[in-house]
């Protein structure tokens, strides 16, 4: 959405084509784009590789017709950034890492001025064979001063998302803590150097907010930062105005330490218009969650953070990391018993990916723990594990545990039954049956707890026909 309003600000033109639901080779041969652009997280990378190749098998053909150069298809995101040696997959001419605002906006004008150049920062291109590697520009320090995300470039396309009554927003970039399975260590090794953390001023973040309620449903607003928390006087200033000029209730990321040693930090969000709050818990093994993930918190904080949310009439979500490396099936449980400890309201669990560039990545690439490569990584963290375990069954048990996971948080005495149930093999019906129990009851806890809000009779069976189609 910035990058689209980035190059729109600079007078070029912006399209988006939505592959599942429309037929993306004929969308991009008729418009014919100088620059076809995907934006990858790891999993996802083989269908855009293929996507691409047919899209550049119908429109290459087209642009040598017209005398034009071949468009240039660049690759951007999680993936590339982490593992731009993706550089050297057939019909990739640039990887991006890193922010995109700046580097897509330069090679844009570029183009449009006359010609490719190669030396733009935050690019590696396939220049005939041979990849220039490029350094990157420094961060953008001043988020104030891009534009408002388009966010029509892709509501007009997908009217589910159009029509949701909860929005994503990002009030600012980066967090300084250093937990090993998450991207941002290994982001500021690439831009060593740089502040860890940059915020939207509020006014920004206010006039964001308001100008997506002027033109689309919008009744609770989740902020996805990384973490929310980190600027007091950004909290006062936000339980200040929040309420007057806006009003709706917000999600939110924090960490539970950080509650702990600053109680106001409750108070604030609260005053604010706070609902709902998440928190990561990953695992309650202190050897696992200390030094393994680098989360320096005692379960006593977990447990802490939790209550005085609840305390303060918020609803709190937490999530859990399951399959760790050295992990056993013993320690998830234990790790489901202390979101019933911390009161957890919805317990959020997912199978462990070792996601390339993360020092717990590397980790399980160098102990031997991965089985395959970087391609075997599903699209999302729920299907199932990567990670080469001694013994099969306790893996498979792990795998069925998430799925049941968050009813054991919620209704601790059925852990007997879990334990019996997660014994049973995978087969295509017993998959399907855990899958549905998973999703119809975190549906039913998401609409009742962590987002409520109110729709009727057919706006709920359009949300929950999305809801179900949705990967995870």
């Amino acid at each position: 959405m910035l990058m689209s309003a980035v190059l729109k600000r600079a007078g070029h033109d912006v399209a988006l084509t939505v592959a599942d639901r429309e037929d993306s080779v004929a969308f991009a041969k008729a418009l014919s784009p100088d620059i076809l652009g995907y934006s990858v997280m790891t999993g996802s990378q083989r269908a855009y590789f293929d996507l691409n190749r047919r899209i550049r098998a119908a429109l290459d053909p087209v642009r040598a017709a017209l005398e034009q150069e071949p468009a240039l298809s660049v690759f951007g995101g999680p993936h590339p950034t982490f593992f731009p040696e993706m550089i050297s997959e057939p019909g990739v001419d640039g990887v991006c890492i890193g922010e995109g605002e700046g580097a897509l906006l330069d090679l844009a004008n570029a183009l449009a001025d006359g010609g490719f150049r190669a030396d733009i920062p935050n690019w590696w291109f396939n220049v005939d064979g041979e990849v220039v590697k490029n350094p990157v520009r420094p961060l953008i320090r001043d988020l104030g001063a891009l534009p408002l995300p388009d966010r029509a470039l892709i509501y007009d396309r997908h009217s589910s998302l159009a029509n949701s009554r909860i929005k994503y927003f990002i009030s600012s970039r980066g967090c300084p803590y250093n937990c090993t399975y998450c991207f941002n260590h290994a982001y500021y090794q690439i831009y060593a150097g740089e502040r860890r953390g940059h915020q939207l001023p509020v006014d920004n973040v206010i006039e964001q907010v308001n100008a997506v309620r002027a033109r689309w449903p919008l009744e609770q607003v989740v902020f996805v930062d990384d973490l929310f928390i980190v600027h007091n006087d950004w909290l006062e200033e936000l339980a200040e105005k929040w309420p007057q000029q806006v009003g709706l209730p917000f999600f939110c990321n924090v960490r539970a330490n950080m509650l702990v040693k600053d109680p106001r930090k409750v108070e604030l969000l609260k005053r604010a218009g706070c609902h709902t709050i998440s928190m990561g818990i990953e695992a309650a093994n202190d050897r696992i969650r200390v030094e393994l993930l680098k989360r320096r918190m005692t379960r006593d904080d977990i447990i802490q953070a939790g209550r005085m949310v609840r305390a303060a009439g918020m609803q709190i979500t937490a999530t859990n990391i399951l399959g760790l490396p050295t992990s056993t099936l013993e320690d998830e449980l234990d790790t489901m018993r202390l979101n019933t400890q911390a009161q957890i309201s919805y317990a959020y669990s997912f199978l462990f990916q070792p996601y390339p560039g993360t020092e717990l990545g590397r980790f399980t690439l160098d102990q031997g723990l991965m089985d395959g490569t970087f391609d075997d990584i599903g699209e999302v963290a729920w299907d199932h594990s990567v990670l080469a375990f001694a013994n099969a069954a306790e893996k498979s048990q792990i795998e069925h545990l998430q799925r049941l996971f968050a009813i054991g948080v919620e209704w601790p005495w059925c852990e007997p039954v879990i334990r019996r149930l997660i014994r049973l093999p995978h087969t295509r019906a017993i998959d399907a049956l855990f899958w549905w129990i998973e999703k119809l009851y975190r549906g039913f806890i998401i609409y009742r707890r962590v987002h409520p809000v109110q729709v009727g009779p057919r706006e709920l069976l359009r949300t929950a026909a999305h809801f179900m189609r949705i990967k995870s």
